[in-house]
């Protein structure tokens, strides 16, 4: 049996289908969806990219068994799958029935189905093909494959407000008393929600530790976290949770020989460990995957691409490319969030200090349009230490930037509140999307508008945009 389908819905392409589907005026209304594939992770999943309106009466006409039934001309057909075949994307039908929180296939349209679709899946040569039933708030998939056909669970419609719309309403869960103070602001529906989420931390230093507790408090049921690094005595300040034990720190101090502190280093509990119990303490019902290793191994990004929200805590820009390209390649939202202070080479002076928190979206905010991510940078991260020192990258290896854990709560939690309202639908709907920074030297905060190429080799449909699986190969840096 095949395992049922999710599908992913960017906001923009939602809403060309909700106006071209149910305009008012009480008439059959049709198209097609093109849509990338993602198959590893809990589901399959099928990534829309764009929509494709049926002309009423010239593409969407009456069908031959009457009865008020409609159907999309061959030509139509025809049309939208070469180019889907042409483009490695599935093709997929859709019309509305009637209904607003239920809705399913006719027996015609079932029928129907089973005449068309095995000649589709020759012509498409690999990917899917299938049909959606959409009603006002929910919606019923028939996806076919060579090795069979399934369901749709649900499709995600991925914007400043996650909707998650299905063939029926969920059965009405029961709510745990711990939640009870949070759920009367999102309601039991909201933390019913926050419980069936998987969510990414990449990093899980100052700002990703505390992401880790913010997360698993809230009640995510799933948390899948990366980071190769082990604790030490100067982290403990800024890592809640975290015990001298779990730096070694008895066997880091001066009066020990450097072989007994690099042993007493190589002990050092895995940064990823401090996140797993940190969470499970706070939530012994989370199920928590630590990943003891780069975020940028292509096996490690693997473990991320479908998530339902990423949160980036991770500071080179190896990893912000990274992670931008999954969030647009996959439909995935999330935050790129840390803080930073900046001093005087010379004298040491604090020049600038803020927390700042970019949101990612499919529609907005990638980082590449927005030059948040350096390719001179990424040419000196992939460099090795011999040659940043001879191409004077750097001065003094063992500089370190200054880091507070204040600073890093600040950044931590405006994502992890842009996160709670993205997820539970609470984010009203012209709230804007700037970047956020919070510069407490002037007590200020600055917003800073995102813009988009239309162009954009990560962003676009000319680039990763929906393509899943099969999109441009992740730009991971251990390629082996």
């Amino acid at each position: 049996m095949n395992e049922p389908w999710v599908v992913r819905v960017p906001e923009s392409v939602h809403r060309q289908v909700d106006e071209h589907l149910f305009p008012g005026d009480g008439r059959p209304h049709a198209g097609a969806l093109l849509a990338g594939v993602a198959s590893g992770g809990s589901a399959p999943r099928l990534l829309v990219r764009e929509f494709i309106p049926a002309v009423d009466g010239l593409e969407y006409v009456p069908g031959r068994e009457g009865r008020g039934h409609h159907r999309l001309t061959a030509t139509f057909v025809r049309d939208a799958t070469l180019r889907a075949a042409e483009n490695g994307l599935a093709y997929l039908a859709i019309h509305p029935h009637g209904g607003v929180d239920s809705v399913g296939f006719s027996g015609d349209d079932l029928n129907s189905h089973e005449r068309g679709y095995p000649a589709l899946l020759d012509i498409l040569g690999g990917p899917p093909c299938g049909a959606l039933v959409f009603a006002s708030r929910a919606v019923a998939g028939d996806i076919w494959t060579r090795a069979g056909r399934a369901g749709v669970t649900e499709a995600v419609v991925v914007g400043p407000r996650l909707q998650f719309v299905r063939p029926s309403p969920l059965a009405q869960a029961v709510l745990d008393p711990r939640f009870d103070r949070q759920a009367r602001l999102f309601g039991d529906a909201g933390q019913a929600v926050l419980g069936r989420l998987k969510v990414g931390v990449i990093g899980a230093g100052g700002v990703g530790m505390l992401l880790t507790e913010y997360l698993s408090r809230l009640g995510v049921g799933h948390i899948v976290a990366a980071d190769p690094d082990r604790v030490e005595a100067s982290n403990l300040p800024r890592l809640p949770g975290s015990r001298r034990s779990d730096a070694r720190a008895l066997f880091q101090g001066a009066r020990w020989p450097d072989r007994v502190r690099a042993l007493g280093a190589q002990a050092a509990r895995p940064k990823v460990e401090l996140a797993a119990r940190l969470a499970r303490e706070a939530n012994a019902a989370v199920r928590f995957d630590p990943i003891f290793a780069d975020f940028r191994e292509p096996s490690v990004a693997a473990q991320f691409t479908d998530c339902d929200y990423l949160f980036l805590a991770a500071n080179s820009d190896q990893a912000r490319l990274l992670f931008n390209a999954i969030c647009h390649q996959f439909l995935i939202p999330g935050v790129q969030v840390g803080a930073k202070v900046g001093t005087d080479p010379l004298d040491g002076r604090v020049l600038t200090v803020h927390s700042t928190a970019r949101i990612v979206i499919p529609d907005r905010g990638c980082l590449w349009c927005n030059e948040v991510i350096s390719p001179g940078r990424l040419a000196e991260e992939s460099a090795s230490l011999d040659q940043r020192r001879a191409q004077r990258y750097i001065d003094d290896v063992d500089v370190v930037a200054p880091s507070v854990i204040t600073l890093n709560a600040s950044a931590a939690a405006i994502a992890a509140n842009d996160f709670l309202f993205t997820v539970t639908g609470l984010t009203r709907e012209n709230a804007p999307l700037d970047y956020l920074r919070v510069q407490p030297l002037d007590r200020d905060v600055v917003f800073d508008q995102p813009r988009r190429d239309e162009n954009c080799p990560e962003s676009s449909l000319a680039g990763r945009f929906g393509r899943g699986d099969g999109g441009p190969r992740l730009p991971t840096f251990f390629r082996g």
